[in-house]
């Protein structure tokens, strides 16, 4: 379903800005460039020198210049594909659904057609373009269209308006934002290792628990014995609907996290067999070795969630389902599934 259609305000109805600033066309400020895709079935096209950006590439970037990319094309396969080699400094964004993620070229490069890339013109600062574009991008994915998925255009882009100020007062404005936000980068990698630290905590008291000596007094019994396995159905881009799909990146030590929640598509009838329920023990069967066997007890609260064939459910008919989950889990925290998971790394 395509997008209502959303205009985009004109200056006159923009606040007023400071003395010496001016509302400008992107346009008229940067050279806006689409991207192409080389022919994927030439292998001589692929895994050359030429840095070739998608949005993939710029939803990844942990840092705000682009140096490299999960692909490169060959020279051949650069100019069998129409694209444009960008300079160092060109502010790269994603056009096309997720529209927003950015990034700075610190290395000539060229995009696939997901990105449209702003070459600075000597009148704007490539930076202070970036923070411009990063605080705009609420209402420029406003402006996305598609019937498949949503899309803004080289047009849109380049009618686009953003503030200007003076080339010094841009260049002042970037680097009290550089600053600010290399503080907070440095406040979330302090949280996130803080996090990561109590994870591997939590998992050690699982571990120890499991393997202490008292446990060879423990009567053992099959898990099928004590527990239901229910039916996980397979994602289909083709499904007539619309589901929202447990993932991996659900799974964790510390409990479900919903933010790996995705959005997918299913058949219905698959879909009504794969709804979840609290209390349920959601297993990763298939993935990166270092992923497979991972759980996650689903405490409930968040309606209509499927689960598909690449985790398993259990649920607990004759234990405890936080037990179950976190004896499952110290299997996945000692390597367990690691080292017996077949094929690439599956259950």
């Amino acid at each position: 379903m395509s997008s209502p259609t959303t205009e985009v305000p004109k200056p006159e109805t923009r606040p007023k800005l400071p003395e010496g600033w001016r509302w400008v066309r992107l346009g008229d400020v940067t050279k806006v460039v689409g991207g192409s895709t080389p022919k994927t079935g030439i292998k001589e096209y692929w895994n050359g020198d030429i840095v070739w950006i998608t949005p993939a590439d710029l939803g990844k970037l942990s840092t705000r210049e682009i140096y490299s990319s999960g692909r490169k094309i060959t020279q051949l396969g650069y100019e069998s594909s129409g694209a444009e080699l960008v300079p160092v400094k060109t502010v790269v964004m994603s056009s096309r659904a997720p529209i927003g993620h950015l990034g700075i070229a610190a290395v000539p490069l060229c995009t696939n057609q997901g990105c449209k890339s702003f070459i600075p013109s000597e009148s704007i600062d490539s930076v202070y373009l970036y923070f411009v574009l990063k605080q705009a991008v609420p209402e420029l994915q406003l402006l996305g269209r598609g019937a498949t998925f949503l899309e803004i255009s080289k047009t849109q882009l380049e009618n686009y308006f953003i503030p200007l100020p003076p080339l010094e007062t841009q260049r002042r404005i970037a680097a009290i934002l550089t600053e600010q936000m290399e503080a907070v980068e440095k406040a979330r990698k302090a949280a996130e290792e803080g996090l990561e630290a109590a994870r591997k905590l939590a998992g050690a008291y699982v571990i120890a628990y499991f393997t202490g000596s008292w446990v060879d007094e423990w009567e053992r019994v099959p898990l099928a014995e004590i527990s239901t396995f229910l039916p996980a159905k397979s994602i289909a881009s083709d499904g007539d609907t619309e589901v929202r799909a447990i993932t991996t990146a659900c799974l964790s030590e510390s409990g479900f996290r919903p933010e790996g929640i995705k959005t997918a598509r299913m058949w219905a009838n698959d879909a009504r067999e794969a709804r979840i329920s609290p209390g349920e023990i959601l297993v990763a069967r298939s993935n990166t070795p270092e992923l497979v066997g991972r759980v996650a007890v689903y405490p409930g609260g968040y309606p209509d969630l499927v689960a598909s064939d690449l985790t398993i459910r259990i649920k607990a008919t004759g234990a405890d389902p936080a037990y179950l989950g976190a004896y499952l889990s110290s299997l996945y925290l000692s390597g367990y599934w690691k080292e017996r998971a077949g094929g690439p790394a599956a259950l």
